[in-house]
This record gives C-alpha cells, structure tokens and sequence, in this order.
C-alpha cells in the first residue's frame, strides 16, 4: 500500500514538473499563445535576407507592452550590433546566452546595460567554431570562463532576429540585480551570424559556423 501511495505521488509529482516545464518554454496544452509565439521565434532556423544595423538606444526605443500583432510585425526583420561580449552563459533551454554591451568593461569594474543574443541548439548543432569553449576563446567575455581573458573582450558583431521576450520586460530580475542592467526585452534571438573584429584588416571578418 505504501509503495503504491509512494509510486502515485511521484508520477503526480513528474507530471506536475513537466507540465510546469512545457509551460516555461512555450509547449504543451497550458501555453499561453504569447508563451507559444515566443516559442516559434525562438525557434526559427532560417537566415535573413536583409539587416537593418542597430545600437543600444535603438533597441531601447522598441515598443514594449504592445499589442501582439505590432510586435510580430517587428519581428519579421533582421538587425545587427555591435559592441563587447561582457557576460557568457549557458542558457537552461541549452541557447547560448550572450550579453552585448556597448563598450568593453574596465579590468575589475561591474557590468554595464547590455543587449541579450542567443544562439539556438539549430544554429549551433554540428559546428564545431560555434560551440560553446570556440566562442568562449573567440569572444573573450569578462564572465562566463575559468578566469577573465587578459586582452578583455573582443569587439564583435552579431546578426539575428528581432525578438521580444516579454518576461523581461515587466519586473527587475534578481538576475539582472546582480550581473548588470538589462536594457530591454528586446534580444537579437536567434543569432544567424557573427563576425570578429579584426586589428590588422581595420575590421570585421566572418567567424562561420
């Protein structure tokens, strides 16, 4: 009897943690539709055929809290920025989670506001230069390695498509607290491309996939 009542409890607690789960990342019977729209931007696999280049202030000046279909018509186009990868950290859906910000921070000093990219499992599948500990050594971030890179971080750009995730747009976060301010809930999600910067060439080359 006990075994059973043990058994019965941890199936209800499993299904009770996966449902939890499934509503987290956009799936299953109880996402919401912003929950599942997210999602599907999350998810999309394809490369832009034009990009509009953008700075902090201009992701800073996206609409927020606006109606579904004017954010999904944003959406639909593709951006670039440029700036210094700060922080670096595997994201708990597997995404690789970049934190860009405007300038390189100083030896010791704290974070700055920054600009939220992630690269997709999709995008990062199979490719050995866009792997996690490649891009660590490529981007050289100030968090996110063993021990900050003694040159500090490289001058990169990335492109990707515009994505805003709601969930970071209605409170502080605790996480946010205590690594730096995020600017916006607007990300570049998924990244599609990268380039590093290049002293010698006097600019940016392509790091491919």
């Amino acid at each position: 009897m006990i075994l059973r009542l043990v058994a019965g409890l941890s199936l209800l607690l499993g299904t009770a943690v996966l449902a939890s789960y499934l509503l987290l990342v956009g799936r299953g019977p109880l996402a919401s539709p912003a929950g599942r729209h997210l999602r599907a931007m999350k998810e999309r696999r394809d490369a832009p055929s034009a990009v509009t280049p953008y700075t902090l202030a201009g992701f800073q000046a996206l609409p927020h809290d606006a109606p579904q279909a004017a954010v999904a018509a944003l959406e639909r186009h593709a951006v670039s920025l440029e700036g210094y990868v700060q922080r670096m950290l595997h994201a708990r859906d597997g995404d690789t989670h970049l934190e860009i910000a405007v300038t390189p921070r100083a030896p010791g000093g704290p974070d700055t506001a920054y600009v939220t990219a992630e690269i997709t499992l999709p995008w990062r599948r199979g490719s050995r230069s866009w792997s996690y500990e490649s891009l660590l050594a490529a981007f050289r971030p100030n968090r996110g390695g063993a021990a900050p890179w003694e040159a500090g971080p490289r001058r990169v750009r990335v492109t990707g498509w515009l994505l805003y995730d709601y969930q970071y747009d209605s409170k502080p976060t605790r996480y946010s607290l205590i690594y730096g301010a995020r600017a916006t809930g607007w990300e570049i999600h998924p990244v599609t491309r990268i380039e590093l910067w290049s002293d010698s060439l006097r600019g940016f080359v392509d790091h491919p996939r």
